[in-house]
């Protein structure tokens, strides 16, 4: 029987954990965090042991796997007053990692630094909770690098009509006593300074236990580093020469990690480079980088509707969707995630496909919009969701245990929820005429 070892206790390793037990796992399975109580100091491979200090006490634990769990490591931008001379965060200074809900407050305002997915989903979740909260970013809009002028300007929209007031263009050079300098002299009060910088893969004990580090822990097929008893997952993992980005591939690896673990013959294939921001605020979604918005021999296809908060960009070869911007369209967000993974050509109707209408199938595929996801992180399909809630899943919370809808980025738990409420007034009013 496999006795399995998993060092980390982040989102990546619990999602790990409770996969292996739903894939069938039969094994011993142990996991040792990495909080401030418990210290792992080395990983001995030839005797198949982690060594670790835990409250203080030296304490070995053996393994016939080992899984290295590791999150990455939040960047701490180079501003006086948010490290003391040890190196440590000042008062009021976090620095949440991936966690975008579990910021602790010092006070009642909060200024949050940083211009990617998790300084929006970071400073949309503060206000949500009546802070007094200031989003400051470099550029002149959040995610303007990924979404471009127009889409990044009516997220900064929604995101003040929200309670957060978006500061672009202005960078911070001085944090003092319950303030927060800016480089054009505007001291903000800031009881609260959360750093939302980006991260850095935390490679230490896997470099230390002597594994293949490169831009991070490197990983094959079957996420095993270059010790085939010893597997890698999270963010700070590197599979074909790329770094893992973001929580939604350490969930994937995760996923994949659990089966394999399981017993089942599987491989890990990471999906195409996609965001889809974990908030209320709005509904973005990104498919390719940004660099495939602009690659020669691309036709562009975009549409802006301010009033009813709507945009899309669509980079196209062959009439296949290589890149994408998507805002305050859900149902496109599915149906063009779901094109551009299987490599199918847009519908004809593409005005409804862009405006959120039932798209007609697509070409040469006989494939339409019934299967297009609801979930993208797991996959999961109206049709899919319709059988669970038949079957007895009458919740989000059914669901997700049933389907794993949901338990991804979260991005689609309103329309998880909104289909949970047609499906109930359907039933209902088939049980009004069958009386």
């Amino acid at each position: 029987m496999s006795n399995v070892l998993v060092v980390g206790d982040g989102p990546a390793a619990q999602r790990l954990v409770d996969r292996m037990w739903h894939h069938g796992f039969e094994g011993a399975l142990t996991v040792l965090g990495t909080g401030p109580a418990t210290v792992v100091t080395a990983v001995d491979r030839e005797r198949h042991r982690v060594l670790a200090h835990v409250n203080g006490a030296p304490t070995t634990y053996s393994y016939d796997t080992l899984v290295l769990a590791a999150e990455a490591l939040p960047l701490i931008p180079d501003i006086p007053g948010l490290v003391d001379p040890e190196g440590r965060l000042t008062g009021g200074v976090v620095a949440p990692g991936q966690a975008a809900g579990t910021v602790p407050l010092t006070g009642e305002t909060a200024v949050v630094l940083g211009e990617g997915p998790l300084a929006v989903e970071t400073a949309a979740s503060l206000a949500a909770r009546g802070v007094g909260t200031t989003l400051v970013c470099a550029p002149p809009h959040p995610l303007y690098a990924r979404l471009g002028e127009t889409c990044s300007g009516m997220l900064s929209e929604r995101l003040e009509r929200a309670g957060v007031t978006v500061l672009g263009g202005r960078t911070a050079v001085d944090r003092l006593p319950g303030r927060l300098r800016l480089d054009d002299g505007t001291a903000l009060r800031a009881d609260t300074v959360v750093l939302c910088a980006g991260t850095a893969p935390d490679t230490r004990l896997a470099r230390a236990s002597g594994l293949d580090v490169r831009v991070g822990t490197v990983v094959d097929d079957r996420l095993r580093t270059s010790d085939p008893h010893v597997h890698a997952i999270g963010d700070s993992t590197a599979y074909d020469g790329r770094l893992a980005d973001g929580p939604n591939v350490a969930w994937e690896q995760a996923e994949a990690l659990a089966e394999i673990l399981a017993g089942h013959a599987v491989t890990y294939r990471p999906r195409p480079s996609a965001l889809r921001l974990r908030t209320d605020v709005a509904d973005v979604a990104t498919i390719g980088s940004p660099a495939d918005l602009h690659r020669p021999g691309t036709r562009q296809i975009s549409l802006t509707d301010r009033a009813n908060w709507r945009y899309v960009r669509l980079a196209l070869r062959d009439e296949r969707v290589v890149a994408a911007v998507l805002f305050g369209l859900p149902q496109a967000i599915a149906t063009i995630g779901l094109l551009y993974r299987r490599g199918q050509r847009l519908p004809s109707d593409r005005l409804g496909l862009l405006l959120d209408l039932p798209p007609g199938p697509a070409s040469g595929s006989a494939t339409g919009d019934k299967n297009a996801p609801v979930c993208l992180c797991g996959n999961v399909c109206e049709q899919t969701l319709l059988k669970a809630w038949r079957a007895g899943s009458r919740t989000v919370t059914a669901l997700a245990k049933s389907t794993r809808a949901t338990t991804g980025c979260g991005g689609c738990t309103g329309s998880v929820e909104e289909l949970c409420r047609v499906w109930a007034r359907a039933s209902r009013q088939e049980m009004e005429k069958a009386s």
